[in-house]
């Protein structure tokens, strides 16, 4: 059961995910750190990045005095608040010893760790208070990448379960999700949104009857709610449809965590912390068959359209241009072809410049920046007659720049402009739900 920043972001928040956990049998509980500590956190990095020591510190006292108020409010005993006041002083001691020396990347890495070592610090000691066994089982204990920068499932699988042996009389076991060890056994982590990744790549280790994803929405939506009025949980979705809108903009559910579970046959549900009750999504293996069953839009995308009159029937065309996204470790989302030229987009700029001098190499280049992909998912293999021109037929007063279709049996995609996106998701959900 993995839970998010805002499901433990004070101390109501963690007595409820307390009280959640304390009946539902034996689980793993893997806890991310408190909303809003993370990016607290990496400001803390960046001052330190810059040498501005003062404002590191002022930002470690802040945000110390921010869990010494949450400590107060989560405890009832005077023992709990000064066991945990004395574990999470010890934390915020240890970001203090790094604002001395140089400070780099590894320095970073540990600072970041400490928000997902304190909120598991804060509910162990919370349900020991309330008579529950649980025990820590620290993840830079058996989490682990490899040299690639991949999970390195064998050492996870057998340090866990040996893990788990050795504690085997606990009722609940407490985790970090995120933070690792890497290859050189330095602490690293599985980047933004990895808590999700790190619940399925234990939920894979255990063989997990099924792997929770507890948030603070009732599932992944047909829509986005924050746009569209009446949208409503999908209740049930394979893992290819999952990852495609997780891919194209979903928030509920980072992209990475589908493939472990898929892998391993265990399914995913996503459910809503402020609302236990509520069914939520239920992610596996089976399809239901000729149903559209969603619509995600993601931001910021920039359209680069090659235009090359003498590379036409050129073969070797294509290799060249993705050979450049390549070279510039930029990764491209939607192709478009025709007889003389191609259409990619990508959602970082970080390297176009470098990029567009090399695409004009091979021809007329033009860019649409502030783009918006909006995806549509379900089972649309090509023999289902009509979905497609379902969301065609939605989008005829909207301009469509490019529009991909058949590289996946799950999804049709658009390229609009980004002022036409929340009429477009709108007009999707009005027409095809």
């Amino acid at each position: 059961m993995k839970f998010g920043g805002t499901s433990v972001g004070s101390a109501e928040r963690i007595q409820n995910v307390a009280n959640l956990i304390a009946d539902k049998g034996k689980n793993i509980i893997v806890l991310s750190a408190m909303a809003g500590t993370t990016n607290t956190l990496v400001e803390i990095s960046d001052y330190l990045y810059k040498r501005n020591i003062d404002g590191a510190k002022e930002t470690i006292n802040n945000l110390e005095k921010k869990y010494r108020a949450t400590i107060d409010a989560l405890y009832s005993t005077d023992a709990a608040r000064q066991e945990a006041n004395t574990e999470i002083k010890a934390c915020f001691n240890y970001i203090r010893s790094l604002t001395k020396d140089i400070f780099t990347l590894f320095e970073e890495k540990e600072i970041l760790a400490q928000g997902e070592i304190m909120s598991t610090v804060m509910m162990n000691l919370y349900l020991h208070e309330k008579g529950i066994k649980s025990e820590l089982l620290p993840a830079l204990e058996y989490m682990k990448t490899d040299k690639n920068g991949e999970p390195d499932n064998h050492y996870i699988r057998q340090r866990l379960n040996n893990l788990l042996d050795k504690h085997a009389e606990a009722d609940l076991y407490i985790t970090q999700g995120y933070i690792c060890r890497n290859a050189y056994g330095e602490i690293d982590n599985l980047q933004r949104g990895g808590s999700d990744y790190s619940a399925s790549l234990i939920g894979a280790a255990i063989s997990a009857e099924e792997i929770q994803i507890w948030t603070d929405i009732d599932g992944m939506h047909n829509n986005d709610p924050r746009f569209v009025e009446n949208t409503s949980p999908v209740e049930k979705l394979n893992f290819e449809e999952a990852a495609e809108l997780a891919y194209f903009g979903a928030k509920i559910l980072h992209p990475t965590c589908i493939q472990p579970a898929k892998l391993n046959n265990i399914p995913v549900r996503l459910l809503n912390t402020l609302d236990p009750s509520a069914k939520g999504t239920l992610i596996g293996n089976d399809s239901i068959h000729t149903a559209i069953k969603a619509v995600a839009a993601k931001d910021n995308i920039t359209a680069i359209k090659i235009k090359s009159g003498r590379m036409l029937l050129a073969y070797g065309f294509l290799r060249k241009v993705f050979e450049i996204f390549e070279s510039h470790k930029t990764a491209i989302d939607m192709v478009v072809t025709s007889e003389v030229g191609v259409s990619v987009t990508i959602d970082s700029e970080k390297n176009l410049d470098n990029i567009l001098e090399d695409l004009r190499k091979f021809g007329t280049v033009t860019i649409d920046r502030d783009m918006v992909i909006i995806c549509v998912v379900g089972d649309l293999e090509w023999q289902n007659r009509g979905f497609e021109a379902k969301a065609i037929e939605a989008l005829k007063d909207i301009p469509v720049r490019m529009i991909s279709y058949g590289g996946s049996n799950y999804n049709i995609s658009f390229l609009i402009r980004k002022e036409d996106k929340i009429k477009a998701l709108q007009l999707l959900s009005s027409h095809l739900f």
